[in-house]
């Protein structure tokens, strides 16, 4: 062998041993999949079934998407499983879903030309179970034709005038692109699922519990939270992204909804900002504090959607945080989750489905009512006993009389518990992995979105561990929704996203 030869095989020797000593000059792998996820952002909106937003989705004019008479193909994700309708050579919809009145006659679901309801429909817990199952609200699980919408309605606000018009049940009113422009423009571009649902057949705060801790502990309406915020015996997604180190940030404008487990330790705490501090963050602005891994984001009384408010205000506030993070560095990495944390008393077709939670009837052992958590141990850890529970234990029991007659004893196994999801609300996706003009029809509710959390910041099967971090059977056995994205592929990093401006003036309630 030459002496040449000898040393060029010596300096390829010397150079692979370089390249594989010392980590300065090592490359570590790209990421894969799911982990090339660092930033995950939350913006939860209140009360709004997915009739009322999207059931007019399959009809917009050149739109991406159709419904089925005889419901979606699982393979099918140009399929939306809207209202039942028919349009007019002039773009009116007439649909055929409906629900009877006290009188027999049946009221069907409407175009609203109002983007504000003058009052606050029923969502409480009895009232919702009885939306699904108007004759035995306690076996919706088994039986839900969603037949009680008006009915429960009429009964309370606004009051039944005997002579009905078309559109007097706002609970059957939908909308449609012409009025949620923006909102459809996003559904059409990215992914949706037609098949997410609130987590409890109830109210915002249970609903909103399961987003951070995947159950409501017993709680089914929104009671008072306790000075120090409610502890939960299996604890919070904020207490496991701390136990990892994962960075979180609560931006609010009136009240951050993470204040109901945990206060801000003081005026400088991080997981704590404005609105106005997270269209900073995500613009990258000089000086601005880096992008947590995982943000919610909480808009104020009047732009949150919640009637009486105007639709399109909280449009707007949806619009400036998404555009805020697609015209941001951040864009590349993020997905953004929204949503609504239940239906507000609005229609829906769709039966709620058993909850996935390995077919226990609760997430966590504790029954509607029966409120439990370590606010005040340890009395507090017995059910019952929790606090703030108040009104929770007056609704489980006016749905179930027979817990009243017997309150200290077992929950009663012919009453409605936590086995059973809520009833449909909009979800959307929007992030450069988010699948083009997607519809899944994978069944998930608020605690989908902590498995997603979790699958992407709290697994460490990769490192040898046991695999996904979880709180309850709930978030355990959730879809984690990956159906919706495409990691390798990223088909939306170029998509456009349009602006939804304030309304030039606020919509005036409807008078019902």
């Amino acid at each position: 062998m030459s002496v040449d030869r000898n040393r060029g095989l010596l300096v390829s020797v010397f150079a692979t041993l370089a390249a594989c000593s010392g980590s300065d000059h090592v490359t570590p792998p790209a990421p894969q999949g799911l982990s090339k996820v660092n930033h995950v952002i939350v913006v939860m909106m209140e009360n709004h079934s997915f009739d009322n937003y999207f059931g007019a989705l399959p009809y917009v004019p050149g739109g991406p998407y159709h419904r089925s008479s005889s419901g979606c193909l699982p393979d099918d994700h140009r399929c939306v499983d809207g209202l039942s309708c028919t349009m007019s050579s002039t773009g009116n919809l007439t649909c055929a879903n409906s629900n009877p009145e006290d009188g027999g006659l049946a009221a069907t679901a409407f175009h609203n030309p109002s983007r504000c309801v003058i009052a606050d429909l029923r969502n409480p817990w009895p009232a919702s179970h009885l939306e699904a199952n108007f004759e035995d609200p306690n076996s919706t699980l088994t039986d839900s034709p969603n037949d009680g919408f008006v009915r429960t309605n009429d009964g309370v606000y606004p009051p039944d005038r005997s002579i009905e018009t078309a559109t007097e049940d706002p609970t059957m009113g939908f909308y449609t692109q012409a009025d949620l422009p923006f909102y459809y423009d996003l559904a059409q571009k990215f992914a949706i699922d037609d098949r997410y649902f609130a987590s409890v057949i109830g109210p915002t705060l249970p609903n909103r519990f399961y987003l951070l801790a995947a159950t409501s502990f017993g709680h089914v309406s929104d009671d008072l939270t306790p000075p120090g915020g409610l502890k939960p015996i299996t604890g919070t997604i904020l207490d496991l992204l701390d136990s990892r180190d994962v960075g979180w940030t609560d931006y609010y404008e009136d009240y951050p909804q993470v204040a109901f487990f945990r206060q801000p330790s003081d005026t400088t705490d991080p997981h704590f900002g404005s609105v106005e501090v997270f269209l900073a963050v995500a613009a990258g602005s000089p000086g601005a504090p880096p992008l947590p891994q995982v943000s919610w984001l909480d808009a104020r009384v009047d732009d949150d959607e919640h009637p009486p408010e105007d639709i399109q205000r909280g449009q707007a506030f949806v619009s400036r945080v998404v555009n805020a993070i697609r015209s941001g560095p951040y864009w590349k990495d993020s997905v953004i989750f929204i949503t609504y944390d239940e239906h507000g008393g609005f229609y829906d077709h769709v039966s709620p489905p058993p909850a996935p939670q390995g077919s226990a009837g609760t997430p966590d052992g504790i029954s509607p009512g029966q409120c439990a958590d370590l606010s005040h141990p340890p009395a507090s850890e017995q059910p019952g006993a929790g606090a703030g529970c108040i009104d929770s234990v007056s609704d489980a029991e006016s749905l179930c009389p027979a817990l009243a007659q017997n309150p200290g004893g077992p929950y009663p196994n012919t009453c409605a518990t936590f086995d059973q999801l809520g009833f449909r609300v909009p979800l959307l996706v929007v992030s450069p992995f988010a699948k083009a003009r997607y519809v899944s029809h994978t069944v998930g509710d608020h605690a989908s979105i902590l498995a997603f959390i979790e699958e992407r910041f709290l697994n460490d099967q990769a490192s040898g561990g046991t695999g996904r971090l979880h709180l309850t059977l709930r978030d355990q056995y959730a879809s984690s929704l990956e159906d919706l994205f495409d990691f390798d592929n990223a088909p939306s990093l170029d998509t456009p996203v349009i602006e939804a401006q304030l309304p030039v003036i606020d919509c005036t309630p409807a008078g019902y």
